[in-house]
């Protein structure tokens, strides 16, 4: 991700990093161990029963009765029993831990991401992050329960092989084992390639869900341009692109698989190799070249059951990487250690020599500006594009922090006080309008959550909304569609500053309220403005500069500053740039 830490992780510090959500649930993984080890029971028992068989029928065929036959029979059916039992809980309860898992994982990252800066999401595509917090956790579900599932069944099988077979013969025991470092070091090599295509085709894969995003939500622009050839062009690039990828990754499973094929068939040659010399020899056993082999077998089989698990490992591991990079993307905008709440009393808001520029690309766009807004003052901000006048106001909420000065809100230092407090003292209304995809009174009562149902209404009247709201079918409990998609603009736009009226804030910012608006939707968005910023600190940022006239300031913003104050007859009188920017207005509009 672009404002992530850019750190490479290994393996190691990513389970280390991961270790404390497993050992939140070490009760239900310690019970999950359990029966992993009860599933290696029947490959631990057989051989030694195949070898009491094979010795007795050579060496001792006396012993061998139909009734010690039916209690070997008897005992391999119980342990398989067990196994199956065992299984089950495995496959239950492992599951459901890894899903404890995954869901304490997604909260902390959507956390997390709740915390991050504008700067953050200006630069990180949507897709790209619910990516992250969706198919990457789901993975982890798998990875979390299976890798100490498959490691410790391996590790038990291994030690216990190795203790048994070398009470049969240590020499012979010695050369098999010493085939398991070579495929282990070829395995960790080949690895490697496997993880960088695994991490690959996620980051591709978030490309595509952003595309298809992007795409959706911009289909009527689409249509309207003809550019549905143009966007299956540029989607087909991409989808080619991770058709590329998946394929390289498919080479590099298909190479790891193949070495594991072929340490399966050298540590069978050198069974049947060795062993058949050492039977030769007299140095073993044919009942023990016979359990020998099985457990041979049973090791093999153990073996390339974890290498095939390697390729669920690597997506569970790059899914751990992409989650600790959420996690480690720093936290720009955040409070003080020793914070305190704001206390706004008149709403005076001050501009102490504040410069700013953007983090991310050092785009300078307020230089040592000084300004002052009296408490209950309706100050509105105009000028050219780009002269930095939602810059200006979005550094009041600290959306963005100051590169050099201060902003104080009746003397306290807004980044002295919590975030929490000064939000809470600060109402937007923008002309982008962002409503949720559920209904409106849910859209209304997002202003405060404990709000009864009559304060909620009360809040719609003074937006002018509850007229229109009650015309709608299903009233307050209408559902508004996915970002409001069955409102026009101007009712979202009421419905937003019913948000506000029930927020009852001190401080009001207007970001272009009514740029987008018909005349008729904007006289009522004014007149319920005007309401709203009564007895309230205002700054207004307009383009339409017939909307402040009633301004008790106006102040015109440059590339160099502030260029102009005064109210809207002042400006005029000066015939500056306020005076220009309003008669070409409206040269326009006839």
């Amino acid at each position: 991700m672009s404002q992530s830490s850019g750190k490479q992780y290994s393996n190691k510090e990513l389970l280390k990093r991961f270790a404390p959500y497993l050992l939140k649930y070490k009760g239900m993984l310690v019970f999950d161990l359990f029966c992993a080890s009860m599933t290696t029971l029947c490959d631990i028992i057989l051989p030694r029963i195949m070898h009491y068989l094979t010795n007795s029928a050579m060496n001792e065929p006396a012993l061998l009765t139909v009734n010690r036959i039916f209690q070997m029979a008897g005992l391999y059916i119980i342990l398989r029993l067990i196994d199956a039992f065992a299984y089950y809980m495995m496959s239950s309860r492992g599951h459901i831990m890894g899903v404890y898992i995954e869901t304490d994982m997604r909260s902390d990252a959507f956390k997390h991401l709740e915390r991050l800066s504008d700067n953050f999401f200006a630069n990180n595509k949507i897709g790209q992050i619910m990516g992250r917090i969706s198919n990457d956790l789901f993975d982890i579900t798998e990875f979390s329960h299976h890798f100490p599932e498959e490691t410790f069944i391996a590790i038990i099988k291994i030690l216990v092989s190795f203790t048994i077979l070398c009470h049969s013969n240590v020499l012979l025991t010695v050369i098999i084992f010493a085939c398991l470092p070579v495929m282990i070091i070829v395995s960790i090599k080949l690895n490697h390639r496997f993880r960088m295509a695994t991490k690959a085709q996620r980051v591709q894969l978030g490309e595509i869900n952003s595309q298809l995003e992007d795409s959706l939500l911009g289909e009527k622009v689409i249509k309207a341009f003809n550019a549905e050839e143009h966007e299956l062009d540029k989607f087909g690039k991409g989808n080619r692109r991770f058709k590329e990828i998946k394929i390289e990754r498919y080479y590099a499973m298909a190479n790891y698989n193949m070495s594991t094929r072929l340490f399966d068939g050298l540590m069978y040659s050198v069974t049947i190799l060795a062993g058949g010399l050492f039977l030769i020899r007299g140095l073993i056993s044919a009942a023990d070249l016979v359990a020998y082999i099985l457990y041979v077998q049973s090791l093999i089989a153990t073996i390339r059951r974890f290498v095939e698990f390697a390729e669920q490992f690597q997506s569970g591991i790059t899914g751990i990487e992409r989650f600790f990079e959420i996690l480690d993307t720093p936290i720009d905008i955040k409070d003080k250690p020793d914070a305190y709440d704001l206390k706004v009393t008149e709403g005076e808001i001050r501009f102490n020599d504040v410069t700013f520029e953007y983090p991310d690309d050092g785009n300078r766009v307020l230089e040592h500006l000084n300004l002052t807004i009296k408490p209950g003052e309706n100050l509105a901000l105009v000028g050219e594009s780009g002269g930095g006048k939602t810059t200006l106001a979005s550094l009041i909420p600290r959306f963005y922090d100051v590169s050099h000065g201060s902003i104080t809100i009746d003397n306290q230092d807004i980044s002295d006080v919590t975030l929490k407090s000064l939000r809470d003292n600060i109402g937007i209304v923008q002309q982008d309008v962002y409503l949720f995809s559920g209904t409106v009174y849910e859209n209304i009562a997002y202003g405060d959550f404990n709000a009864d149902r009559e304060k909620v209404i009360e809040a719609a009247k003074l937006a002018g909304a509850d007229e229109f709201i009650r015309e709608l079918k299903n009233g307050y409990d209408s559902y508004v569609g996915e970002r409001g998609v069955k409102l026009s603009g101007g009712q979202k736009q009421r419905i937003a500053i019913a948000r506000v009226f029930l927020k009852n804030p001190k401080i009001l910012l207007l970001d272009e309220a009514t740029s987008s608006l018909d005349n008729e939707s904007e006289m009522l968005i004014e007149k319920s403005l005007r309401k709203l910023s009564k007895g309230r600190t205002t700054l207004t940022i307009a383009h339409r500069l017939s909307t402040i006239k009633g301004s008790d300031r106006i102040i015109v913003l440059g590339r160099n500053g502030i260029e102009e104050e005064g109210n809207h007859e002042q400006l005029l009188e000066n015939r500056g740039t306020y005076y220009r920017l309003y008669n070409g207005i409206f040269d326009d509009e006839d």
